[in-house]
């Protein structure tokens, strides 16, 4: 074996070289400064890592949309849907039997109480008078004849008594033909306009058949249907607002309140007297009433707006001083086209307009103000009316 083979191998080492620990201390070095480094943002927190600290906290909240409400006073109207009706609304009915003679007024004619629409031709009950009157002026004769013969002895008692009867019977004849003869005219009962007249020159009415219809328009009645629940509010004397559905519109006054609700529907009978002198309003038209009730202070808002809460009880969510979310139990006041007023919020309240659904009662959010909703919660106006039946 050569000695060659008989050599183990050695490992070469650098200790003795001044440059071999170098890598060991630079690398401890770069160690060291990478832990300090790492570190100091513990002991000495750089303002960018508190912003960030922030932020991430801010994304963790919900953000809401708020507008600013103040509440405003609000006039409550009671609202129904009713009919006109006339003042005065009679039908004409003939009082005797005849022939129509001569008509004087035309159908829509305004007429004065007393002037006469038609008159029946008279021979016939000028005949009827004198004939009764012959009867009576016989009958007159044959009782005081009867009683003569009675004095001298002649006569019964019984004949004087019948005498008596039939003198009765004349009597009444007469007065039964000068009726008919006072009743060849027929007359308008009170002011008003003709609305009908059915009859025509020469027509054979009957007694008791309706011959004409006077209505009078001046003033109106409106009457509508009130509900238990508003009965209570409304007085006599209280002013109301009509609008007709012909585009006019008066002001008039609540002239009855019923007091015995009807059995089917369990509403009250009111009505609304309204002037119409002019008579340009018809009767039996369809009418809008509003009557202010009451007046309290509220918010408006928009529908929308409104929620529930887990019993179903409607409210408002609002946004406290702390930025928690609030639930405001609210009650409905009066409701308009384009919104609603609602009571039960505080006077100044911030309320969550976008956002509401994804937040609770109780939760802490990130409010921002609502800008178009606050623009346009400053422009509403409280008098103005759109509608209510409260």
């Amino acid at each position: 074996m050569s000695d060659t083979e008989n050599q183990t191998p050695q490992t070469l080492a650098f200790n003795d070289d001044a440059g071999s620990s170098r890598p060991k201390w630079l690398a401890g070095g770069i160690i060291l400064l990478l832990v300090l480094w790492m570190g100091s943002g513990f002991i000495f927190p750089t303002e960018a890592t508190e912003d960030a600290n922030d932020k991430n906290q801010e994304q963790k909240l919900v953000t809401v949309a708020v507008s600013k409400s103040t509440a405003q006073p609000v006039v409550q109207y009671f609202v129904a849907e009713g009919q006109a009706q006339p003042d005065r609304d009679t039908s004409l009915r003939s009082e005797t039997s005849g022939n129509i003679a001569e008509i004087l007024v035309q159908k829509g004619t305004m007429v004065k109480g007393g002037d006469i629409i038609a008159r029946f031709d008279p021979a016939q009950r000028a005949s009827d008078l004198l004939r009764a009157q012959e009867e009576l002026a016989r009958a007159q004769r044959e009782f005081d004849n009867s009683e003569s013969l009675l004095k001298r002895g002649v006569a019964t008692a019984d004949r004087v008594a019948q005498a008596r009867a039939t003198l009765a019977s004349a009597t009444a004849g007469v007065a039964a033909a000068q009726s008919a003869m006072n009743n060849t005219e027929i007359s308008a009962p009170f002011d008003g306009r003709l609305e009908t007249l059915d009859i025509n020159i020469g027509e054979y009415v009957s007694a008791g058949t309706d011959i004409a219809r006077v209505v009078d328009n001046t003033p109106l009645t409106v009457s509508v249907r009130v509900p238990q629940q508003t009965l209570r509010k409304l007085k006599v004397g209280q002013e109301a607002d009509v609008q007709f559905i012909t585009g006019e519109t008066r002001q008039g006054k609540v002239s009855f309140v019923g007091t015995s609700a009807d059995a089917a529907t369990r509403t009250f009978l009111a009505e609304i007297s309204v002037e119409n002198d002019d008579g340009a309003i018809p009767a039996g038209v369809s009418a809008e009433i509003r009557v202010p009730v009451s007046e309290s202070v509220a918010h408006f808002m928009s529908p929308a707006i409104l929620s529930l809460d887990t019993d179903g009880t409607l409210g408002v969510k609002t946004v406290d001083d702390a930025n928690k979310v609030v639930f405001n139990k609210i009650e409905i006041v009066r409701a308009q086209t384009d919104g609603v007023w609602v009571t039960g919020l505080p006077d100044q309240a911030d309320i969550i307009t976008i956002g509401q659904g994804y937040v609770a009662n109780g939760d802490e959010i990130n409010p921002q103000i609502d800008e178009k909703m606050q623009k346009s919660a400053i422009s509403v106006d409280p008098t103005r009316y759109a509608g209510l039946n409260k």
